[in-house]
């Protein structure tokens, strides 16, 4: 197996869902801008729209609307018990497409999570919140995150310094075959 930079931070990577309250720098929150900007897209429609939220108390805002929408009760995410949707991290980034591009949401994130992994930082991904984007304040959302209304919640993305070093979960190696 080759070892390098790159693929150090994709062996490394893990969910963290604990972060310290400790903003990332201006250095980090561009290299991750730049990693979402050059996240290949299907015959490079560049569908995606990212927000970087680092406003706390617009977060704590939105998990609040988000809660009153699916329900104080209703277990949503891991950890739902004791965090919030973004599980206290200082900065969420929101991705949106105006189409269902799934796979280009998804190209988008995994390059912001190795490019955090890379520069010390760590990362959840999130769907749950995207219920918000489906409830009554999801206009108000979308405007204050300057989103286009008829645009759809992809994925979300914790960022933060962990405060946590969880174990590496068992991967199934028996789910990926050679053909030759």
């Amino acid at each position: 197996m080759i070892i390098n930079e790159t693929t150090n931070a994709i062996f490394t990577r893990q969910t963290v869902r604990e972060y310290k309250k400790e903003q990332i720098s201006k250095e980090q929150l561009e290299t991750l801008i730049h990693a979402a900007l050059m996240a290949p897209s299907g015959r490079n429609g560049q569908p995606c729209h990212v927000r970087f939220l680092q406003n706390a108390d617009a977060l704590h805002r939105m998990h609040i609307d988000f809660k009153n929408y699916v329900g104080w009760d209703t277990p949503v995410h891991t950890r739902s018990e004791k965090n919030p949707f973004y599980h206290n991290a200082p900065t969420f980034a929101f991705i949106f497409s105006q189409y269902d591009s799934n796979m280009d949401a998804g190209i988008m994130t995994e390059n912001i999570c190795i490019a955090a992994q890379s520069i010390g930082l760590s990362t959840c991904i999130v769907a749950s919140v995207g219920a918000l984007f489906e409830s009554p304040q999801a206009a108000d959302w979308k405007k204050y995150l300057n989103i286009p209304e008829n645009f759809k919640f992809m994925i979300g993305i914790c960022i933060g310094y962990p405060d946590e070093k969880p174990e590496q979960k068992p991967r199934f190696i028996d789910r990926i075959e050679v053909i030759e």
